[in-house]
């Protein structure tokens, strides 16, 4: 009997036990059922809404990078200004200088040729004085210059 009465005395203990555990289970139970958030088609409409309108200010933001680099593009060009004024520059000093360096070289050559110009017609006046001044050599010379002939 004493046994008994201790299995009727741990089985009431696990049922209290057990009703202490489903009374619990049920509060956590109605807890939840508070705390669950209906899912209504209002709240999706407003979630939806306001994705679409960061969507929106995103495109926008991505379309007006887009429109930059297009004007960029539109107004860049292969060779920067200060490389244009430069050739520039460098192609205007070689004329200059190529013209300077072909009217030195025509004025030389001119020189040159007016040089050669008073050489023989010193040397042909020097010739005439001495043939004027010795006139039987001219007249061998003459001679000498038909038998070449």
């Amino acid at each position: 009997m004493k046994k008994l009465d201790e299995i009727m005395e741990l089985m009431a203990d696990e049922m209290a036990d057990f009703k202490k555990a489903v009374l619990k289970l049920q509060l956590l139970c109605g807890q939840l059922f508070e705390l669950s958030i209906p899912i209504s088609t209002e709240a999706l409409q407003n979630n939806l809404a306001a994705f679409l309108k960061k969507q929106e200010a995103q495109s926008q933001e991505r379309d007006e990078i887009l429109r930059s680099i297009d004007k960029k593009l539109k107004n860049a060009r292969l060779i920067p200004d200060y490389l244009l004024v430069l050739f520039i520059i460098l192609g205007i000093t070689a004329l200059g200088l190529i013209g300077y360096f072909s009217y030195s070289a025509n004025a030389q050559r001119e020189e040159s040729f007016e040089v050669y110009r008073v050489i023989t017609k010193s040397d042909d006046q020097l010739q005439q004085d001495f043939f004027a001044s010795y006139p039987e050599i001219k007249e061998e010379y003459c001679r000498w210059l038909e038998d070449q002939n």
